[in-house]
């Protein structure tokens, strides 16, 4: 199985003094962010194989970073900023799924779910905005293994 973990690009800042959820999801890319989700999205629909199933956070960060690949996808609340390690890889059926599956999220989620795939000692793994991780279960010498097929950030292409 592969998971690709897609952070969403640059989004606008939420003020200060602003705090509700309906708010924080309600943010765009700026136009930076859209800049660097179009790249990753060249470079993703390159490598992605046909198949790829696209699951995106409903924040509209998320969905926008997801619409620059052109591809179609599917808005799950389960994706929503909070969602927890475990959440995502049972949404995801990880390690099971014969399908590859992309995910368009958040911090620090994707970063805690790296970390829990590859057994880091810190609980957390810094994911730049727009930065895509893609990471494949395979079997070897009887062990179940993640691999880090590649880490791929827009500044980079």
């Amino acid at each position: 199985m592969d998971l690709i973990l897609w952070r969403h690009a640059e989004a606008e800042e939420l003020p200060e003094t602003v705090t509700d959820a309906q708010a924080d999801l309600a943010r765009k890319l700026t136009p930076r962010g859209e800049k660097q989700a179009a790249r990753m999205a060249d470079w993703l629909d390159r490598q992605l194989a046909g198949s790829t199933r696209i699951l995106s956070s409903p924040a509209r960060r998320c969905e926008q970073t997801a619409l620059a690949l052109g591809r179609n996808f599917k808005i799950r609340d389960e994706l929503a900023p909070g969602t927890t390690p475990a959440q995502l890889l049972e949404l995801v059926q990880w390690p099971l799924s014969k399908t590859p599956i992309l995910v368009t999220g958040h911090q620090p989620t994707l970063g805690q779910t790296v970390a829990v795939l590859l057994g880091l000692q810190e609980s957390d793994c810094a994911i730049k905005k727009g930065a895509v991780w893609w990471l494949r279960i395979r079997e070897r010498d009887g062990q179940m293994q993640t691999v880090v097929v590649t880490v791929q950030s827009p500044e980079m292409l």
